[in-house]
């Protein structure tokens, strides 16, 4: 069974980032941490094919990034509650840890998607250009909201 608490890890070595997943049914958008696990920066997004292709475009990501953790958002109900989607991101994150040898955590990703729309309408981004970038833009508010509960865990 996956780990699927919601709550920083341990600390990854300093100088190995993470990647982060924003999944969706049709896309992944990914985001990297600096090697000091301060900023989170958009990647790519993903355009999802195939389990097959889709674990091998992450697990190549994951090498050329020098990734030491990837963390995926979970998408927990506003209130808390697990449901159907929450099974198929488990399941998701057994596979991308199969896939990649690396730990795999879940984050909370409530409101991501809509922090990243509110935003991208603020930076005035046309409406192509936010389908093009939305998933990303989730997976570095994730990805950031991690960092700084990290380091806030660690009194840093």
């Amino acid at each position: 069974m996956v780990d699927t608490e919601v709550r920083p890890a341990g600390p990854p070595p300093r100088g190995t980032r993470i990647l982060a997943l924003d999944l969706g049914d049709r896309r992944i958008g990914v985001a990297l941490s600096d090697p000091l696990g301060i900023t989170a920066h958009p990647i790519l997004t993903l355009t999802r094919q195939s389990w097959a292709a889709d674990l091998e475009a992450l697990a190549r990501l994951a090498r050329e990034h020098e990734a030491g953790r990837i963390v995926v958002g979970m998408p927990l109900g506003m209130d808390g509650s697990r449901g159907a989607r929450v099974r198929l991101t488990e399941d998701f994150m057994a596979r991308v840890g199969r896939a990649t040898g690396l730990p795999v955590e879940a984050w909370d990703e409530r409101l991501t998607t809509v922090q990243a729309e509110r935003s991208l309408l603020e930076g005035n981004a046309s409406r192509a250009r936010r389908r093009e970038v939305i998933d990303q833009a989730a997976a570095v508010i994730l990805l950031q909201s991690y960092l700084d509960a990290r380091r806030a865990a660690e009194g840093t």
